[in-house]
């Protein structure tokens, strides 16, 4: 079984809580919030997602550098060219559903709701 499908076993007590509070001071800024977003589906360079984000290519490369550290991105060169992709999915998930609480506080039905059924008929 994969370690994503497993549930939570951590309490209240656990070492990883004080890491977890550092996960989310390091996703705690739109940019970098936007650049997680914007890797979900592939690697980028640095003035690709600097496009992307709408952000100069060098405030892209202080916020990746900033994600690296956090071991939440990974780089690759490719010549002179580095390339940015996701470590795993569990940064992609958080903020997806960082994202999806975020609409919860906007509209009384979020737009994710009414847009994927279970397979038991309902929304998810």
């Amino acid at each position: 079984m994969s370690e994503d499908t497993k549930s939570c076993t951590f309490d209240e007590s656990s070492a990883y809580v004080d890491l977890a509070v550092e996960v989310f001071a390091l996703l705690a800024d739109p940019t970098r919030v936007r650049i997680i977003l914007a890797l979900r589906g592939e690697e980028m360079s640095v003035n690709h997602l600097a496009d992307v984000v709408d952000k100069s290519p060098t405030a892209v490369s202080q916020h990746l550098a900033k994600l690296r550290w956090g071991r939440i991105v990974r780089a690759r060169q490719d010549g002179n060219r580095v390339f940015y992709s996701l470590v795993d999915e569990h940064a992609r998930k958080l903020v997806t559903q960082a994202v999806f609480q975020a609409q919860h506080a906007v509209d009384a039905t979020p737009a994710h709701h009414a847009a994927h059924p279970d397979d038991h008929g309902s929304v998810s």
